[in-house]
């Protein structure tokens, strides 16, 4: 059994001065890390009677698209604003300095589906709450929301109260 924290890769000053970046890709290119996450997904969200994904743009299709294989049910993908080809919803949320927009297909979920939303990350929550909007006013019921890492020191959660949320690593302080 891995250690997840611990394959995860620090970098500090990135993207910006101040800033510690919490690197998954040194997850990703650990076979049995990434593994061990996935399974821990999936237990978890077999446990809530998930029956779609629901992978945000774009660290949240590495995961979500690989779990929807695994437990054999319909992938639906969360991009940024006219990156769909089809009718569309969209959400916005806000960002540290501006707005920014989510979207999906207008037929990415079905009425009464129990949805998994899943990110690489959970910061401030604002992408994840967006995403959630949408997959309500489509129809479906957040089952579970999952990230790989949850900055709790960020307050993300607090925008996602009332949602059950699955972080297999958590980081409490902004330190190394």
């Amino acid at each position: 059994m891995h250690d997840l924290k611990a394959v995860i890769r620090s970098i500090p000053d990135f993207p910006k001065p101040g800033i510690i970046f919490r690197d998954i890709t040194t997850l990703l290119s650990d076979p049995e890390a990434y593994k061990e996450a996935l399974d821990e997904f999936e237990e978890y969200f077999r446990e809530k009677g998930v029956t779609r994904i629901a992978a945000i743009d774009s660290r949240g299709f590495i995961f979500g698209g690989a779990l929807a294989d695994r437990m054999s049910v319909p992938l639906a993908i969360i991009r940024k604003k006219g990156k769909l080809p089809y009718k569309t919803i969209h959400e916005e949320y806000a960002l540290e300095y501006g707005t920014d927009t989510l979207e999906m297909h207008i037929d990415a979920i079905e009425k009464g589906d129990k949805v998994a939303v899943i990110d690489d990350l959970l910061a401030t929550g604002g992408t994840l709450e967006a995403s959630c909007k949408m997959v309500e006013k489509l129809g479906g019921e957040v089952a579970v929301i999952g990230v790989v890492i949850e900055l709790s020191f960020l307050k993300g959660r607090d925008k996602l109260s009332g949602y059950d949320i699955k972080a297999l690593i958590d980081y409490d302080t902004e330190a190394v």
